[in-house]
């Protein structure tokens, strides 16, 4: 890595801290809940670098030249500690959705005191905890620069391998190979104790690697390496989804193929096919076909009329009442499962534990309120502005990695739909890594380049 570092100019400290905290979060991040030791090292290990991208972005100015995209991220952490603020008993019990704690102080005798704005003022700070790897991650990835990017986004791919790796054996041999006590047995999850979440993490490789192949296309016979690294993580990507039996990984999965033949065309030229667009396809295609011979009826038997009933959607309609009761503060970051518990209905009783909305969005609103769904909206239309910016630069490098960004971000969020990629260490660290790759390479599109040059010199 400090040969790679020098090579590309980045020879600093914060380059190097934030390579390892991502790595770090692959490891041992990998999960959502009931993991507290493994993901306070995680959050320990972000501290340095946390502090090192800080200074380092006080120095280059980041604030003034980024100041959407780190407003955004100071908001979203900014919430749960405003819900951790005391608040006197008249106005804690005006919120709404506080009468049932009012009532059982009342019925025991106790008079209300102070209190926080959060139904689970414990969770919610662990929530706030959770926050600061992505934030370390996306400063440092911020500060490094487009060049260090390229080494981001290899680790990536080495996780990708690592996790492909795993599940072979997790499939071979079962218990030993599972690095969480929560994952499903039998399953394959790689280095996540959830399997959708590796399924997540292949459909935000695919791009990443399309990306790489264009450019490496571009540079002909000196890009020859990163063409071929760029087929294999296609093939692996591909043969991990279909492993895992996700049914929104593969119901993801042509749209996240059809986003990367673009950005290879794109990178291409817009011309006529080439090799990495024929590259990708065949790879692709292999891949496939490799799946149909040997697992697509596991896959098709998700999908068919004698799959188990899918719960989560019979039960969103009551994380929607849930949400709206305690409006417009939300219940507290944390809080879901505490909150689901006390308003679930004797039909949706049953033997399992529904610690998820397995909708993000529908989560986030019942945990912040109106005042987190004004933090996610600022982020789409960030996400809208530099999405479309990267999409219109010319073929480069950069833009070519910052087109890869804007789909992975967008695999991200329409997983999001039905799952909850984003409660896991792992996977917003990614997203960290993606945000900083677009913010720098689409900050600045083509029609702000056009005005640059109609200045006077």
């Amino acid at each position: 890595m400090r040969a790679w570092l020098r090579q590309n100019g980045q020879w600093d400290r914060v380059a190097i801290a934030t390579f390892v905290l991502l790595a770090i979060c692959f490891l041992i991040g990998g999960a959502s809940q009931r993991h507290a030791l493994r993901l306070t090292l995680v959050e320990l290990a972000a501290l340095p670098t946390l502090g090192l991208a800080l200074l380092s972005a006080w120095d280059r100015t980041v604030w003034t030249r980024h100041r959407f995209a780190v407003s955004i991220l100071a908001a979203a952490a900014a919430i749960p500690l405003v819900q951790l603020i005391p608040l006197p008993p008249a106005v804690w019990g005006a919120l709404p959705g506080r009468e049932d704690g009012t009532l059982a102080l009342e019925l025991a005798g106790l008079a209300p005191g102070w209190a926080p704005m959060s139904v689970a003022p414990d969770m919610t700070w662990r929530s706030f905890l959770a926050l600061i790897p992505a934030g370390a991650v996306f400063l440092g990835a911020l500060v490094t620069g487009a060049s260090a990017h390229r080494g981001y986004v290899h680790l990536i791919f080495v996780a990708l391998a690592a996790s492909f790796a795993l599940g072979l054996a997790q499939a071979m041999t079962g218990d030993p190979f599972y690095p969480w006590p929560t994952t499903d047995r039998g399953l394959i999850s790689g280095l996540f104790a959830n399997r959708n979440h590796l399924a997540t993490l292949c459909l935000i490789a695919l791009p990443m690697a399309g990306a790489i192949l264009g450019t490496a296309a571009r540079r002909g016979t000196e890009g020859r390496r990163d063409f071929w690294i760029g087929l294999a993580v296609v093939a692996v990507a591909v043969v991990t989804i279909a492993a895992t039996r996700s049914r929104a990984g593969v119901g993801l999965l042509g749209p996240s193929l059809v986003l990367s033949g673009l950005i290879v065309w794109i990178a291409a030229g817009r011309g006529r096919p080439g090799a990495a667009t024929l590259g990708l396809a065949g790879s692709a295609g292999v891949a496939l076909a490799l799946v149909a011979v040997l697992g697509l009826a596991p896959i098709l038997d998700r999908f068919g009329a004698s799959a188990p009933p899918e719960a989560r959607f019979e039960r969103w309609p009551t994380v929607a009442e849930a949400a709206q009761a305690y409006l417009p503060t939300g219940a507290g970051f944390g809080s879901f499962e505490r909150v689901y518990r006390s308003v679930e209905t004797l039909e949706e009783l049953d033997a399992t534990s529904f610690n998820r909305a397995h909708n993000e969005y529908l989560e986030i609103w019942l945990e912040g309120g109106w005042l987190s769904v004004g933090v996610l909206i600022a982020f789409m239309i960030w996400f809208g502005r530099r999405a479309a910016n990267a999409w219109r630069a010319p073929p480069g490098s950069t833009a070519d990695m910052a087109r890869a960004a804007s789909a992975g971000i967008l695999m991200i969020l329409m997983h999001s739909v039905v799952e909850y990629p984003l409660r896991t260490v792992t996977l917003t660290a990614v997203l960290a890594v993606l945000a900083a790759i677009l913010e720098l390479g689409a900050r600045d599109g083509p029609e702000t380049s056009r005005r640059r040059s109609r200045r006077p010199a």
